[in-house]
């Protein structure tokens, strides 16, 4: 491999989001050199183009030209925290890595002091557009001082929806995922509800409303169509019983992570807030509170009690 076909980036975590990212990149003319722990996650991205696989981290590492970008997109935690480890022994001062975890961004400060102690540049980048972001692009938060983000702006460029959108640098190391954390937390409210409204449109049944004809009309013209909109026409027309699909909304930490910067700053945030809690409520987190009130309202009036298989 000559120099002008050397990678410009190591993707480590070949997962739907990291294999479809480094996918972009190579798409985009950007030779990529990718690894993963799963030799089946490698395997699935070695057919792509201008793609090399590397069979260890070291190889990724080895395989790039100083000064190295090596971007992240594994679990936030121990996964991230432990490759973070290997990879301060593998590269060299002014080696930049990025980390596009989810991750909380008070460990993202942390990381970036550790990196700085070895003369190493850290990013960290929320990343958001999911299993569509391979064809519409994603959008990119970056955090981090603007030494170290500089090398990474060519690939925002390419990552993003369009050069010139999609992709900011919020501030200094931390900012990217606290950015990212309020983005999550927004998205908490915004599913929450479309969720109640049009749970209240099923229910209204004497109007005997098609809620999925609803959905596509306000795709157009209203003030509440957004890109989740977009998504809740095509789920409701494909199935609007949601056959098969149990009730159970998990999270994935970054509301938790928002929730409690709130209440620590004393931001009122009572929309993510409550939607926050409705998530653990689908998680049977609120069964033993809903159990309480079933006894209770029977011991003070005699209100019938349903049990299980009822």
């Amino acid at each position: 491999m000559n120099a002008s076909q050397r990678p410009a980036v190591a993707f480590v975590g070949l997962g739907k989001m990291g294999a479809n990212m480094a996918r972009r990149l190579a798409r985009a003319g950007l030779a990529v050199v990718a690894f993963d722990v799963a030799e089946p996650a490698r395997a699935a991205l070695a057919p792509e183009p201008r793609v090399l696989i590397a069979a260890t981290l070291a190889a990724a590492v080895t395989a790039l030209t100083p000064p190295r970008v090596v971007w992240l997109m594994l679990p936030a935690g121990e996964p991230t925290a432990a490759t973070l480890t290997a990879l301060h022994a593998l590269l060299a001062p002014g080696d930049v890595i990025v980390d596009g975890a989810n991750a909380d961004y008070r460990d993202s400060v942390r990381h970036a002091a550790e990196a700085a102690a070895r003369g190493l540049h850290a990013v960290d980048a929320g990343v958001s557009g999911g299993i569509w972001g391979l064809a519409s692009g994603y959008g990119l938060m970056l955090g981090g001082s603007a030494q170290a983000v500089a090398p990474v702006v060519p690939l925002a460029r390419a990552l993003a929806p369009a050069p010139d959108r999609g992709w900011v640098h919020c501030g200094p190391p931390g900012a990217g995922h606290f950015v990212k954390m309020v983005h999550n937390g927004i998205e908490y409210g915004l599913m929450q509800a479309y969720a109640e409204g049009f749970a209240l449109m099923r229910d209204k049944r004497e109007f005997g409303l098609d809620v999925a004809a609803i959905a596509s009309s306000w795709r157009d013209g209203s003030v509440v169509r957004s890109w989740l909109l977009e998504l809740a026409a095509d789920m409701l027309n494909a199935d609007p019983g949601f056959n098969g699909v149990a009730p159970v909304v998990a999270d994935s930490g970054e509301g938790r992570w928002t929730v409690r910067e709130a209440i620590e700053l004393g931001t009122p945030l009572p929309v993510i807030s409550a939607a926050l809690m409705n998530r653990f409520a689908t998680q049977g987190r609120d069964d033993y509170a809903a159990q309480f009130l079933a006894q209770l309202r029977h011991a003070f009036g005699g209100h019938f009690v349903p049990k299980v298989g009822d």
